[in-house]
């Protein structure tokens, strides 16, 4: 197949590419600088692409977008999320509407944080969204890819949990502070957090390319959510150090400001309700084992 990714220097990314270049796919990548090799250049910011050259592709994968976790949500922060997603989503699903040779998929990148802050609220794609700053960028975000739909290219919205992986993302950036035996919970503990393995990330995407009667949101979780109380004693028993050093509400909120409440006191517990119906083989079904197979990835460099 002929795959256009977008966001291909990111976590999800640069391992998909990966994967499906040892499969044998012809990859091209969505730049937003000078295009080099298998490249074409835009510019969403600009509401730039030339629509030519995205003629004759199977399927686009499109998983750019600011990084939330990068800083304190400041006005202009908050600004570059939500532009970075609708913008950059409106342009390529209306370049895309305009083909003569349209891609029969479109696999378009969104999160949980459409769900909001849920408590103990069992969530499937069938859930309504929550309310606040995430839910209103990630509903903007999905319904940005409305003339891909009304084309006809099957459209399908990957909502993105807690992505687990030793180099990059959530767990990367506790590995220090739990490695120096001061880490601990944030807040209560008792918020949900749905996660799943980076492996399960790429090889999901690859099912939902192969199984063509999907579309619509898809829950990317494990089918195990944990609290972080839990999290954070699994993660300090594998590695061998205390958890004993909490993190208040309060202190989160003072050092992350508005950040603080929408990813790491907010609780979403989510199920793979579509992936789990359709049989996706998940690898990591369990926290424990999922990150025992990390940890000792990470130990062998």
């Amino acid at each position: 197949m002929k795959i256009l990714i977008s966001g291909s220097h990111g976590l999800v990314g640069k391992a998909l590419i990966k994967s499906l270049t040892t499969d044998g796919h012809d990859i091209v990548r969505l730049v937003r600088g000078s295009p080099r090799g298998a490249e074409i250049e835009w510019h969403p910011n600009q509401d730039r692409i030339d629509a030519a050259q995205l003629e004759g592709f199977d399927v686009v994968v499109h998983l750019a977008g600011e990084n939330i976790a990068s800083g304190r949500w400041t006005g202009e922060k908050k600004r570059a999320i939500r532009e970075s997603r609708v913008k950059g989503t409106s342009l390529l699903s209306e370049s895309l509407a305009h083909l003569s040779r349209p891609p029969s998929l479109f696999l378009s990148a969104s999160a949980i944080g459409y769900y909001g802050d849920r408590g103990d609220e069992l969530l499937t794609e069938k859930s309504a969204p929550g309310e606040g700053f995430l839910p209103s960028v990630c509903s903007e975000w999905e319904n940005a890819t409305k003339p891909a739909i009304e084309k006809g290219i099957r459209t399908v919205h990957t909502r993105f949990g807690v992505i687990l992986d030793r180099d990059e993302g959530a767990l990367a950036k506790m590995l220090p502070p739990f490695k120096m035996g001061i880490g601990g919970r944030i807040g209560d503990g008792k918020q949900w957090m749905s996660w799943i393995a980076l492996d399960d990330v790429v090889n999901g995407l690859k099912f939902l390319i192969a199984d063509t009667s999907i579309s619509g949101p898809v829950n990317f979780v494990a089918p195990n959510p944990v609290t972080n109380a839990e999290f954070t004693k699994a993660l300090g028993r594998l590695l061998s150090r205390p958890t004993l050093f909490p993190v208040p509400a309060f202190g989160a909120r003072l050092a992350f400001g508005e950040m603080a409440d929408a990813l790491l006191l907010s609780s979403q517990k989510v199920e793979p309700s579509v992936l789990r119906d359709r049989g996706f083989p998940f690898t990591w079904t369990i926290l424990a084992p999922a990150l025992k197979h990390l940890l000792a990835t990470d130990e062998r460099g």
